[in-house]
């Protein structure tokens, strides 16, 4: 019965990061079904909004996550989580009572600093709890909240612009009058004080594989570069990937409006559901299909399951914005959904097992900075670009996704492809 425990608990632990994994992806993505509301009552561009939901991430990754990261390969992680958690979600409340685009955008800075915690701490975790042959499953299994949490704020921020036009504020008890969308950010920080008391229940692992204590940032660097073909392809070929799905989370529902008619409303319900269930598929599928290969002894199995996600998006996401109708549209994003989703449990593992365990919440620090430096700040950006300076229309967004996914799924592919063999004699040598 004790051993049963035993097993049990580390899921417990995935169970507690998914909640936090749902919080951050909330926190990140409401704005984007907000963007109406607040370009309405703030007189801002669409270059301003992209900055919103993309430039705070970023900017803030860069500089705060491997400081963050080397606290988590000397020190407890738990405490580190426990306190981002609280962090980001006061700050999201603090988004609700911004009166101007620069106190927004300060707010939303904030909501970065906080959420640089929780990707290297909670990878590192898993890695601890984890064998390796366990280990994609259960990053995907926290990977599916990613999907869960972006689709909850697609569906909320929907159901807030559907109502937005009907009531002009709403009275909050203890803050006063506020518009619909503020009303949201203050509703959406609050459960996350919660989850922040709840991480303090996970118990902080024994390191798996841990004979020395942390490296030097002197050391990091110098097994970096001589990985560096490795590190290079993997972060590339995966931040392609992802700026795609940015840019498609940015732009969908102005695609859907412009496009084909449809209300912001109807939009976010779409893509909400459709994230909700065919994504959270994607990711699990994948992450099975990873370990799968690395059981049969085919090592880089996350990068295949990469190029197999880059491969179906190329087809799908290049489909969808230039169909026909409406629905041959949907149909085609629910297979986007899918290939999206695919490869982000393999890509986390891919992240933490290119290093040794006295480096682990680095070295995937490392891949999350090269990741939101790309995805998160092009991602949105590029796509408004594109339809700007590509196509002379700031409304041809159909137009300027297609191009966008071309582009970056054909180097997914390239970089993800010709990483496999360095991926390879890195895990060989890794552990030396």
């Amino acid at each position: 019965m004790r051993a049963q425990r035993s097993d049990l608990y580390p899921w417990y632990v995935v169970g507690v990061l998914m909640l936090a994994n749902v919080s951050f992806w909330v926190d990140r993505q409401i704005l984007v079904l907000l963007i109406g509301p607040i370009q309405r009552d703030f007189g801002i561009t669409k270059t301003q909004v992209s900055f919103l939901i993309g430039l705070p991430f970023a900017v803030l990754s860069a500089l705060l996550t491997l400081p963050i990261a080397r606290m988590s390969d000397s020190g407890r992680r738990r405490p580190i989580l426990s306190i981002g958690v609280a962090l980001w979600s006061i700050m999201t409340s603090l988004c609700g009572l911004a009166g101007s685009y620069t106190r927004l955008l300060f707010a939303r800075v904030g909501v970065g600093v906080g959420e640089a915690t929780l990707q290297p701490a909670a990878i590192s975790l898993l890695a601890d709890y984890f064998s390796r042959e366990r280990l994609a499953t259960a990053t995907s299994v926290y990977s599916t909240t990613t999907f869960l949490g972006s689709g909850l704020a697609y569906l909320v921020g929907g159901w807030v612009v559907g109502i937005a036009s009907t009531q002009a504020a709403w009275s909050v008890p203890l803050v006063g009058s506020v518009r619909p969308w503020q009303s949201v950010f203050l509703i959406v920080g609050i459960p996350g004080l919660l989850i922040a008391l709840l991480m303090l229940t996970v118990r902080e692992p024994e390191r798996r594989d841990r004979t020395r204590g942390t490296v030097s940032l002197r050391e990091l660097f110098a097994y970096v570069r001589a990985n560096g073909r490795t590190f290079l392809c993997v972060s590339l070929g995966f931040a392609l990937s992802a700026t795609v799905n940015f840019g498609i989370a940015a732009w969908l529902v102005t695609f859907l409006i412009e496009k084909h008619g449809w209300t912001a409303s109807r939009a976010g319900v779409v893509q909400g559901s459709l994230t909700m269930t065919i994504g959270m598929l994607g990711v699990v599928v994948g992450g099975r299909v990873s370990d799968l290969y690395v059981r049969r002894g085919a090592v880089d199995g996350p990068l295949r399951v990469g190029i197999i996600g880059a491969i179906g998006m190329l087809v799908s996401a290049t489909a969808y914005p230039l169909a026909g109708s409406a629905a041959a549209a949907v149909a085609w994003l629910a297979v986007v959904n899918f290939f999206a989703a695919f490869p982000w449990g393999a890509a986390s593992t891919a992240a933490a097992e290119a290093v040794p365990a006295s480096m682990r919440a680095q070295g995937t620090a490392l891949y999350f900075l090269v990741l939101n430096l790309f995805s998160v700040s092009l991602g949105p950006i590029v796509v408004a670009l594109v339809a700007d300076k590509v196509f002379g229309d700031s409304t041809a967004i159909a137009s300027s996704l297609a191009t966008v996914n071309l582009v970056g799924m054909t180097g997914a592919i390239a970089f993800l492809s010709l990483g496999r063999s360095a991926y390879r004699r890195t895990l060989a040598t890794r552990d030396r």
